[in-house]
């Protein structure tokens, strides 16, 4: 009997030793990164204006709290619009923006612009403060699979 305490009371004390780390580090406080992004498929002038107003928001928010924030914009089908050199009438504000707004990312839907170009004729041309990526929805895929909250306006 004395054996079976003796042991009970060593495992317990084993498994406290090896837990109290680990809870601890549980209530430690953790560096947050936001990470959103956010899906623009439609060409909607008043949906750009949305979502470059929502990023301005945003940013002006995590930057006053001191809060870590990742924000990536993902122009892909008419959407990509928004981005067009040509057909946006937001340019100049994306422009400014990319330069000005920390941690924000334009990314343009290759397959997109290949398809606008095939239609169009002739080579479509986008910001060059956009990236283009593969796919506008395998980006957001990954995008989700990385932690990001999605945002569709």
């Amino acid at each position: 009997m004395f054996l079976k305490k003796y042991l009970l009371v060593a495992v317990a004390s084993v498994l406290t030793a090896i837990a109290a780390p680990v809870l601890a580090h549980d209530d430690a406080p953790t560096h947050e990164v936001h990470r959103i992004v956010i899906q623009v498929s439609d060409n909607d002038p008043g949906t750009f204006t949305k979502v470059l107003n929502n990023v301005t928001n945003m940013s002006k928010f995590f930057l006053e709290r001191g809060e870590d924030y990742e924000i990536e914009i993902v122009a892909y089908n008419a959407g990509l619009h928004m981005l067009r050199n040509d057909t946006s009438d937001v340019i100049e504000r994306v422009n400014n923006m990319a330069t000005a707004v920390p941690n924000l990312t334009f990314s343009a839907c290759g397959n997109t612009i290949k398809g606008m170009s095939k239609q169009a004729g002739r080579d479509i041309e986008i910001t060059q403060s956009a990236r283009v990526v593969p796919g506008g929805v395998i980006r957001l895929m990954e995008l989700s699979d990385q932690g990001y909250f999605m945002i569709r306006p």
